[in-house]
């Protein structure tokens, strides 16, 4: 299977909840002897139930219904136009990478239990898979445990690994990280930073710290800070995501876990809410179970796969 149909299938759960009530309520309402009147106000209020459950958000929900509303002065089918507004909503946050000369530097940040070091090696993976030779740096020196799982991670995906003694200043170990990657023709390079909310002061300031260093010793970086977030908390994390994104200067998405819950229209939520693109999603626990996020196929896989 290609990488994108598995983007698909991880969202199984969430279709299986809503794809039999979606095709119920457009099916009414794109019927041929109903396409040329208003949608009826009992669709608009099941079809904004159904995305709210699905957790799109209210936002991005109110967004939707807004467009189903114009729908009967055009005629619009209600399920092309509900695809269209999502793809929209993605559209409107995509950006491409600019390309920098090597070695870029990516940060990867989050809360604890979001998948953040496991999806470190699972990225060192996929680039490899494409061609590339990054080199993952242990930064976070707080949880030996973390370095050691990182290390395990590291192995299995055949990358070069710069860590410290447990304590360590973990912008040194970033230092560090960036001179053996332009001695060794490493790139990218991937710093696993500490688990951390954005209340904890003492370890912003840290993060802080690395963004300096990283800054002083290749120009422009950290040139992507990646935010992961656990797709099973949903919108509880929106909140949370948001406060991070603007002191974190976070620039990207890694929502995990995504086949582990049936409300995987976060994704839109996210997107709409936060005006940051998501750049990968994880869809399992294995190594190869990262992949990059399009916005064609999560719409195709969301509601119905036959689409």
């Amino acid at each position: 299977m290609g990488i994108l149909g598995r983007l698909r299938d991880s969202l199984t759960r969430t279709t299986q909840q809503i794809v039999e009530r979606f095709d119920e309520i457009v099916g009414r309402a794109d019927a041929p002897e109903r396409r040329s009147r208003p949608v009826d106000v009992d669709t608009l209020d099941a079809l904004e139930e159904l995305l709210i459950s699905a957790d799109l958000g209210v936002a991005a929900t109110d967004r939707i219904i807004a467009a189903v509303r114009q729908r009967s002065r055009h005629g619009e089918s209600l399920r092309e136009l509900v695809k269209a507004e999502i793809l929209a909503i993605f559209a409107a946050v995509q950006r491409p990478s600019a390309a920098v000369p090597p070695p870029s530097v990516t940060l990867i940040v989050g809360v604890n239990g979001t998948g953040k070091t496991t999806t470190v090696g699972k990225l060192a993976n996929f680039l490899v898979s494409q061609g590339k030779t990054p080199l993952i740096c242990a930064a976070d020196t707080f949880r030996a445990a973390a370095v050691e799982q990182l290390e395990i991670w590291a192995r299995r995906a055949g990358v070069d690994i710069i860590r410290a003694r447990e304590g360590s200043d973990p912008a040194a170990v970033v230092f560090d990280a960036i001179s053996a990657a332009k001695a060794r023709g490493r790139d990218p390079i991937l710093v696993d930073t500490a688990g951390r909310l954005h209340t904890r002061v003492n370890l912003m300031n840290e993060l802080d710290k690395i963004r300096r260093v990283a800054a002083r010793e290749v120009p422009g970086a950290p040139h992507d800070v990646l935010l992961v977030l656990d797709a099973t908390v949903g919108q509880n994390g929106l909140q949370q995501a948001r406060e991070f994104t603007s002191v974190a200067g976070v620039n990207g998405i890694v929502l995990t876990k995504l086949d582990g819950t049936a409300k995987g229209g976060v994704a839109v939520g996210i997107a709409h809410d936060l005006k940051l693109p998501i750049r990968y999603v994880g869809v399992g626990e294995g190594i190869d179970d990262l992949v990059p996020f399009s916005a064609e196929e999560y719409v195709s896989g969301l509601f119905d796969q036959t689409w």
